[in-house]
């Protein structure tokens, strides 16, 4: 039996569902704070910056630039990707080690850990390549883990950079990097960039986008239906994909070939929908509706 998913996709139809909370490289929407993100990632990469710092809040796109940053280096680079990585001091280099496809041994110390992290970087450099570790939801660290980063970069000599680190986080990472005790990693911060939530116009662009990526008739969703996802989304792209989404199946349970205002508000009152940041009690916002009818 098919799914409702299944049904809706077939019933606008859709390739596949234009907005899936996983992140997908294959829909990214190049908002010009995107595009800079990723110039920020890039250069990083170029100039063979020791540390690249980018943050936002979350669901705000990271992961996706960071994945489509993967498919686009060439073999010239290594890319190693941590996610959630804590733990006390050495946990970090064998997470780092594990991410670069080298066993570890339990009775090893750490000692003999960094040797064979420093001989590990100095052998690709040899063959021509360098290392680059992604350090995702970086702001989990520890002040401890982030010194230990800051002295892996210790590695590089002169001219020879063998590692470059990129750490990507919410918000407060940048926070953490600004305190006075933490002067020396900061200095080592060459390229940054923090991306902000999506103007109005850009969510109106973005759901256009993904709508056409999927197959489907970018003008679905009302241009009041768009406004209202704006509203209480905030312009953060998790939040924007899962409103789309549920507004969809309302919509193809109504049999409705369009997702309206009115249809976007129900999802929000039934309280399905958990990044609701509206404030205004129901009444008001269904006689703010019934007033707007006609604009559907």
């Amino acid at each position: 039996m098919n799914s409702t998913l299944d049904i809706y996709t077939t019933f606008f139809k859709l390739k596949e569902r234009p907005f899936a909370l996983v992140p997908d490289p294959d829909f990214i929407f190049w908002s010009e704070t995107h595009k800079r993100a990723f110039a920020m990632l890039e250069y990083g990469l170029v100039t063979r910056a020791p540390i690249t710092l980018i943050t936002g809040e979350v669901g705000a796109g990271k992961t996706t630039l960071l994945q489509h940053l993967m498919r686009s280096v060439g073999d010239e680079v290594q890319i190693a990707l941590l996610s959630n990585a804590t733990g006390e001091r050495g946990d970090l280099l064998r997470w780092v080690l594990l991410a670069l496809n080298q066993k570890t041994a339990r009775e090893e110390t750490y000692i003999e850990l960094f040797e064979r992290f420093q001989a590990f970087l100095i052998a690709e450099y040899a063959a021509g390549r360098r290392v680059a570790i992604i350090i995702d939801e970086a702001q989990s660290l520890t002040r401890e883990g982030l010194e230990e980063l800051r002295m892996f970069t210790n590695i590089n000599n002169g001219k020879d950079e063998l590692l470059q680190l990129i750490l990507v986080g919410q918000p407060e990472l940048r926070d953490i990097v600004r305190r006075p005790d933490m002067t020396q990693f900061a200095q080592r911060v060459s390229s940054a960039f923090h991306l902000p939530a999506m103007t109005e116009q850009m969510v109106r662009s973005y759901i256009t986008h993904r709508l056409q990526v999927a197959g489907g008739d970018p003008k679905i969703f009302s241009l009041s239906a768009q406004d209202q996802i704006y509203q209480e989304t905030g312009g953060v792209p998790r939040l924007i994909n899962q409103l789309c989404d549920l507004s969809m199946v309302y919509a193809y349970n109504k049999e409705s070939q369009r997702v309206t205002r009115l249809i976007v508000q129900q999802v929000i009152n039934d309280g399905v929908f958990f990044g609701v940041k509206s404030t205004q009690p129901a009444s008001v916002l269904f006689l703010r509706n019934v007033s707007e009818i006609n604009s559907e």
